[in-house]
């Protein structure tokens, strides 16, 4: 099976962001015509410097919500691969509607747009958070629980939209459930910075991070070069089986936030000794915040030949070193 898309027209949405802009990279590396649309309330402009003056690169300076600019941004596109969205539980707590009107309307705009334009293929940006509250680990795609956040809620019913028009409109759809991604370009600055790049960061400014709790909820941390393997594979798969699923998107471990900090503190420490005898600081816990996270693997391993290429001690050692150039 093909392992890369090449030569092809396609679009991603929230291309000036951490997944996207990556995912962008990566598609212009393999010779497609790509157009980013973003409106820029959370993508970076100097996320796309790099890219400005390669003459199969197009920005499209629009936002999801605006059906119009969907429009345009779809057109002629063979596959799409959806990544704008107002990320964060925290954010979706204090402002629902904020996450719901982009979250759901401009998801269904941008993909009712890509069936208007007979688009190949629609691959979206889905969440572990759909799992909510069920109690099972590692976590399987067919059993879910309650979401626990406006955000959880978003991205669950995105998924029952993709799986209609599925059968309404014979679109092509696969729901790709990240988890806890993290890598180079993942923002450390901004006011819901994730967890990785908040230790990164406070630990590069000797400074003590908070972990939320007593340290012991566990994530599955994804690098983000596992996610982009996921997305082109995710549109180039041709098994009908295949076709019209969610997968989760995940390295398939767990590791505590106590252990998480003790990675990075140990790999920064190699460069800056006086890090090594920083404690974290401990906080409350996080509203919305589920206690674990692991998921299994097996059913993107299956239909899709997903085998990650970095765990997250690997993905953790490229992360830093892009920090430290990058801060």
């Amino acid at each position: 099976m093909e392992r890369l898309v090449s030569n092809k027209k396609v679009l991603v949405t929230g291309g000036a962001g951490f997944i996207g802009s990556n995912l962008v990279e990566s598609l212009l590396n393999e010779g497609n015509y790509v157009v980013c649309l973003d409106n820029f309330s959370n993508g970076k402009r100097e996320n796309l410097v790099s890219f400005q003056n390669n003459p199969r690169f197009r920005l499209i300076e629009g936002d999801i919500r605006n059906y119009s600019d969907c429009e345009k941004a779809v057109n002629g596109a063979e596959y799409v691969f959806h990544q704008a969205a107002l990320g964060s539980v925290p954010r979706s707590i204090k402002d629902p509607v904020s996450s719901t009107d982009v979250n759901i309307g401009g998801f269904v705009k941008i993909l009712f747009a890509s069936k208007e334009a007979k688009v190949q293929r629609f691959i979206y940006a889905a969440s572990s958070s759909t799992y909510g509250d069920h109690p099972d680990l590692p976590k399987v795609e067919d059993k879910i629980g309650k979401p626990l956040s406006p955000y959880g809620i978003t991205k669950y019913v995105d998924e029952l939209f993709a799986a209609n028009f599925a059968s309404t409109y014979n679109i092509e759809v696969i729901g790709l459930r990240y988890f806890n991604v993290f890598g180079r370009r993942q923002d450390p600055l901004g006011a819901y910075a994730a967890v990785i790049p908040l230790f990164v960061k406070k630990l590069l400014q000797h400074e003590a991070p908070v972990i939320n709790g007593n340290g012991e909820y566990s994530r599955d941390f994804t690098y983000i070069d596992n996610v982009i393997q996921a997305n082109h594979l995710a549109a180039l798969v041709r098994d009908p089986s295949a076709i019209n699923q969610v997968y989760n998107v995940a390295y398939g471990g767990r590791t505590s936030l106590n252990e998480l900090f003790e990675m990075i503190r140990t790999i920064i420490g190699r460069y800056d000794e006086h890090v090594l005898g920083i404690d974290p600081v401990h906080g409350p816990e996080r509203a919305g915040d589920i206690p674990h996270s692991h998921a299994s693997i097996e059913k993107a391993a299956r239909l899709l030949g997903y085998k990650p290429t970095h765990s997250v001690r690997e993905g953790m050692e490229e992360a830093v070193k892009w920090y430290r150039e990058y801060l």
